[in-house]
């Protein structure tokens, strides 16, 4: 399909019809998906499991457990991950997130939890931030993974595109909360590429409007398909940088954030803005900002997946 094409049917490529009515239609899945596997063969180094969440919302979340760590009594990492695809596509099933969750409880021998939430536009924000904060507070409910395996006080709330959009979201909610997740304490967030926007163009914007990976028009029509109706880019859910966006909790609490992008990711102004912004306001920033990419480059390209996994260990093991 040409860019013409596109931008005439913004919907297509997404695998979703947009009806006389104004209603939306999903005619086809656009991402493979990965079952889960509790039990797998010995050379199998992560074994994985999905459990359900919320079964009326149809809430669920996928976990990840080193193999190694079944005889061991030690704790580990907790990492609470929300997968991106724009609020719109995707799941925590997608063969892309599974491989890069599995790969990051491997390199940082972390368990993982994998959420997967409603997607818009059948459900419009905030309902996967309403998803990942019920996800937090069920995090203690039991599982005996969880149970056995997790340590509850060093958790770090992550996300990926539009899950790191989501990450940041339910931090500041988490924050003020903070005793609604106990006894999960959150140590920071990390925003992997995350996913905001405007109405004013950035430069990068501008620069790479018709990026092959994720070009300007179709992040306005995910905008489009995920903010709530009548809101335009400069709604808070879409561009904290304008809201009020209160940190002092975060602060107080000593919370870090880890910021990624590349120059390549027509996102990348919008990331390093947010870093700028917190910064400003006294949050401890970790920023890794590099050459050269493109959007969810970690997914296709194993060089720059192995390279993000130091980044990822150094800010969990920081003291």
């Amino acid at each position: 399909m040409s860019e013409t094409q596109a931008i005439s049917d913004p919907y297509a490529g997404l695998g979703i019809r947009k009806n006389s009515d104004g209603s939306f239609t999903r005619i086809r899945p656009i991402v493979d998906e990965t079952p889960a596997c509790p039990d797998p063969p010995i050379s199998v180094p992560i074994l994985t499991k999905d459990v359900p969440i919320n079964p009326p919302n149809n809430t669920w979340a996928r976990l990840y457990l080193p193999r190694s760590q079944i005889q061991s009594s030690a704790k580990l990492p907790l990492i609470v991950f929300f997968h991106g695809g724009g609020f719109t596509v995707a799941s925590a099933a997608s063969s892309f997130f599974h491989s890069f969750c599995s790969e990051i409880a491997l390199h940082l021998h972390a368990l993982m939890v994998s959420v997967d939430y409603r997607n818009a536009p059948e459900h419009r924000l905030p309902a996967a931030y309403d998803d990942c904060m019920e996800a937090l507070r069920w995090v203690e409910s039991g599982d005996e993974w969880l149970t056995d395996h997790a340590d509850f006080s060093n958790c770090y709330i992550m996300g990926s595109s539009a899950g790191g959009n989501i990450a940041l979201h339910v931090g500041l909610q988490v924050s003020q909360r903070v005793e609604e997740v106990a006894p999960v304490r959150i140590r920071g967030l990390i925003l992997h590429q995350p996913f905001f926007g405007g109405v004013e163009r950035t430069a990068s914007e501008i620069r790479l409007a018709e990026n092959e990976i994720i070009p300007l028009y179709l992040t306005d029509t995910l905008w489009d398909l995920a903010l709530p109706i009548g809101a335009n880019r400069d709604h808070e859910f879409s561009n904290p940088c304008k809201g009020l966006m209160e940190v002092d909790k975060i602060v107080s609490e000593g919370w870090r954030i880890l910021v990624t992008g590349y120059e390549g990711d027509l996102l990348i102004d919008r990331q390093m803005e947010l870093a700028k912004l917190l910064k400003e306001k006294g949050v401890m920033v970790v920023e890794d900002f590099r050459e050269g990419g493109f959007h969810g480059i970690e997914f296709s390209d194993q060089s720059f997946a192995r390279a993000l996994y130091p980044v990822l260990n150094n800010f969990i093991l920081h003291v």
